[in-house]
């Protein structure tokens, strides 16, 4: 951003010892002028003083629990920045494999749990406020089916999709993590002594991910990169319950994560008139309120006609074919990123979380044949994982994957 350029200071020159009175006059105006400053720098350093003595400084932010029935990284609202990384176990025979996924397990729990604590261990992340870290740990449906994990029967990977270009190299993994926190130095050394900590247990990497979020007011809808408000029409707390966690019983407090990276064409959608654009989402870029709604959180009548029988939200409308109405109501959690990893390489990081991942997959098979964004998007990498409850004070993540 240009910013208005310093204004050029006049050169130093030194004193003749004859200045004349003009000289004195002037060097008289100066002391006392250094005398107000020094004044009215006292004044202001008693009223910072009292200022202080009257409002006491506001106690630090307590750092987000890392134990808990249900893991932060899916409970704890959305942070600014976020990590991914995808992990793999070696194949060697199930037993040993299922013992060197425990081991992995626990040095996550351990890193995770000390990197999120009030006091963490490591120094880099002392002295600079509360991390705010927000983490998760999912387990890849062929890990699931490999060592015999107890896992939802619906756990498995997606089906290709028409127009898919999936680089393997970016998707998949054995175990996925998801690490979230207010700035980007908490997640590089968060990401790196995850990594450590789950390399020396057994597990090489795989791949890496990093998104962000726009600045936005609390309680407000973020952004993405066509501009369009992403996430306005997520589930209330009591939808999560039906549609987000798993059932009373063995998968209770678990869910699943479906994570699509999308390269969008910002600068190609952006070339579109507005009304396009807008009538491509289904909702004005503007405020986000559907084309029948007033209001950004109305639920879109996906059924209105104009008079010539037309539909308000077009048929190929991004709105339309996500709608809820059209899936029995069911509803999934999407705490989506974007990520730029080049001029050419921008766009979506969909995160989503649901209990059923053929939720996803209905939606999916929509999007892909009819979507008015089909032309700006290119689905490049896929992953989906099974995130198993939280860890109870001294256990460990994915107990629950043995019963």
């Amino acid at each position: 951003m240009p910013t208005e350029p310093e204004k050029a200071q006049d050169p130093v020159h030194p004193v003749s010892a004859g200045f004349g009175r003009r000289g004195a006059l002037l060097a008289a105006g100066a002391v006392l002028a250094a005398g107000f400053g020094a004044a009215a720098d006292d004044l202001v350093r008693n009223d910072r003083t009292d200022a202080h003595k009257r409002a006491p400084a506001a106690p630090p932010e307590a750092a987000t629990p890392f134990y808990g029935p249900r893991q932060a990284g899916v409970t704890a609202p959305q942070q600014p920045a976020t990590q991914l990384l995808a992990l793999d176990l070696p194949q060697t025979s199930a037993a040993a494999d299922r013992q060197t996924l425990r081991t992995v397990l626990d040095a996550l729990t351990h890193a995770l749990a000390a990197a999120a604590s009030d006091a963490p261990s490591d120094v880099r992340l002392q002295g600079v406020g509360t991390t705010r870290l927000t983490s998760l740990v999912g387990v890849g449906p062929g890990l699931a089916t490999r060592l015999g994990l107890n896992v939802p029967a619906a756990l498995a990977e997606l089906p290709p999709f028409p127009g898919d270009q999936l680089d393997q190299a970016r998707g998949g993994g054995d175990l996925l993590l998801q690490l979230c926190a207010a700035d980007r130095w908490t997640l590089t050394v968060v990401a790196e002594l995850a990594s450590s900590a789950a390399r020396s247990a057994g597990a090489t990497p795989r791949w890496s991910q990093s998104g962000f979020l726009p600045v936005a007011a609390p309680g407000t809808t973020p952004r993405n990169l066509f501009g369009f408000k992403d996430g306005t029409s997520n589930p209330g707390p009591a939808q999560d319950e039906q549609f987000v966690w798993g059932p009373p019983g063995a998968h209770q407090n678990s869910t699943v994560l479906v994570y699509r990276r999308i390269r969008m064409d910002v600068a190609g959608f952006a070339a579109l008139p507005a009304d396009q654009r807008d009538r491509a989402i289904g909702r004005r870029e503007s405020d986000g309120v559907p084309l029948t709604g007033t209001a950004e959180h109305d639920d879109p009548d996906i059924y209105a006609k104009n008079p010539d029988g037309s539909y308000v939200i077009p048929a190929n409308a991004h709105v339309r074919l996500t709608s809820p109405r059209l899936d029995g109501g069911a509803r999934m959690l999407r705490r989506s990123y974007s990520y730029d990893d080049g001029p050419t390489d921008r766009g979506l990081l969909f995160c989503a979380f649901m209990r059923d991942p053929a939720q996803f997959v209905r939606v999916q098979d929509r999007l892909a044949t009819r979507d008015a964004l089909t032309p700006f998007l290119q689905h490049q990498a896929s992953a989906v994982v099974y995130v198993p409850p939280g860890a109870a004070a001294g256990g460990s993540l994915g107990e629950q994957l043995w019963a």
